[in-house]
């Protein structure tokens, strides 16, 4: 945090500049957090602080925006070793807590050409493959929703082509199956395109979107492949109001997992969400109900066997969990938001495979669980208002965001700086 208000003077000054035919913007942002959750484990109560979301972004376009490169870095491998608690989640070798990302969570180059109101484009890279709604780290909560597994696809090395028209938006794309299995992993080049995902988006009018999408994913969760495959399906509406002070999301999401032809086991999320601004202060609610499969843990009870011995689970269970937050927006440096926050969450959960090897009640200590969290984000140049689509696909090319977007840069002393000649 220390470095971060160092940087801030030198960064404010130059968050987008001009050189030549490329427009260049920066940002960064973090969150320091403190979580409570009762009981975490086994009847215990767990406190623990974090600094979340450490990140570094930075895009360039060309020819106004013929090719636009953008890139994420994320520092949670170096703060978040351990993984952060968030009951319920699951995926990448933790159970309970969420994973660290990988330090490249994103590099995509894309090449595009406007038709009037159409257009196309194509992806290439490291960052999220056509399948699902927006990444939880762009969206109000701190906290992640468990089904982020699946809902997204994320950190694969990717090629998407993508067509839209005024109304409608058609994604394609390849990329490797297999999940990250640390921060430093890389997509493994003998699974480059070995799966594949689309996604169709409708806009009946500029603040409203219906999504769905379907992918086939090989063996995620073993890297040298082997293991079992999925089936993902994903739909959604989104609503957003013209002012940029509000918006909601319901959300369906499945994942089947299948050995040759064969269906195993099925997991269904269904959530809802809603937040809203009104002056500096903001509110939101989210209603999440997710089924998980319950793995074998390690000695370290928050983590299970990455890859998994067999293709077995010992149970699976259905996560019920509300989460209200609120927020406001503290005036801070030009160009510099700072966002205090708190977030409460009512778990419950029960198993839907009988018999089971795992009942949730007796390994955690109760039947439900309360989770508290207390931040603070601070947040600086751009932003990703909608991190997951590329090029033709992205909510500003179909009129919904950039010139608000840009508004809201001009509004927090977004300088442009011509280099010299």
């Amino acid at each position: 945090m220390l470095a971060i208000a160092l940087l801030v003077p030198v960064i404010t000054r130059a968050q987008s500049a001009q050189f030549g035919p490329a427009r260049v913007e920066i940002g960064a942002q973090a969150i320091g957090v403190a979580t409570l959750e009762s009981p975490a484990i086994h009847g215990r109560n767990l406190t623990e602080g974090y600094l979340t979301q450490p990140l570094l972004m930075a895009m360039a376009s060309f020819w106004n925006n013929v090719v636009e490169v953008k890139g994420t870095l994320d520092l949670e491998g170096v703060t978040l070793k351990r993984g952060e608690l968030n009951a319920g989640i699951a995926g990448e070798g933790y159970i309970d807590r969420r994973h660290p990302h990988t330090y490249l969570h994103e590099l995509v180059i894309t090449a595009q050409r406007r038709f009037g109101e159409n257009g196309v484009s194509l992806a290439l890279g490291k960052g999220f493959a056509p399948f699902g709604t927006d990444d939880p780290m762009v969206r109000p909560f701190e906290k992640y929703p468990i089904n982020h597994h699946l809902a997204q696809i994320l950190e694969r090395a990717v090629a998407i082509g993508a067509i839209n028209t005024r109304r409608v938006n058609l994604e394609a794309g390849l990329f490797n199956g297999d999940e990250p299995e640390s921060p430093g992993d890389v997509p493994n080049r003998k699974r480059y395109w070995d799966s594949w995902s689309g996604r169709f988006t409708y806009v009946p009018f500029p603040q409203g979107e219906l999504q769905a999408s379907y992918a086939r994913v090989r063996s995620p969760e073993n890297a040298t492949g082997g293991g079992a495959d999925q089936r993902k399906q994903s739909a959604s509406i989104r609503l957003e109001d013209a002012q940029r002070s509000g918006y909601g999301l319901l959300e369906w999401a499945r994942t089947a997992n299948y050995v040759g032809s064969s269906r195993t086991f099925a997991f269904t999320s269904l959530l809802a969400e809603t937040w809203a601004r009104y002056g500096l202060a903001s509110g939101a609610v989210r209603l999440e109900m997710t089924e998980r499969p319950d793995e074998a843990r390690l000695v370290d009870e928050f983590r299970t066997p990455l890859p998994a011995p067999d293709l077995s689970i010992a149970g699976r269970s259905r996560w019920t969990i509300i989460t209200v937050r609120v927020a406001a927006a503290l005036p801070a440096a030009k160009g510099v938001s700072l966002d205090p926050f708190v977030e409460v969450a009512r778990i419950r959960f029960s198993p839907t495979l009988k018999p089971s090897g795992f009942d949730p009640t007796e390994f955690y200590g109760s039947s439900r669980i309360w989770s508290v969290s207390l931040g603070a984000k601070l947040a600086f140049g751009m932003r990703h208002t909608r991190m997951g689509r590329y090029g033709a696909a992205t909510a500003e090319r179909r009129g919904m965001k950039m010139g608000e977007m840009k508004m809201d840069e001009m509004k927090m002393g977004d300088m442009k700086m011509d280099a010299p000649r």
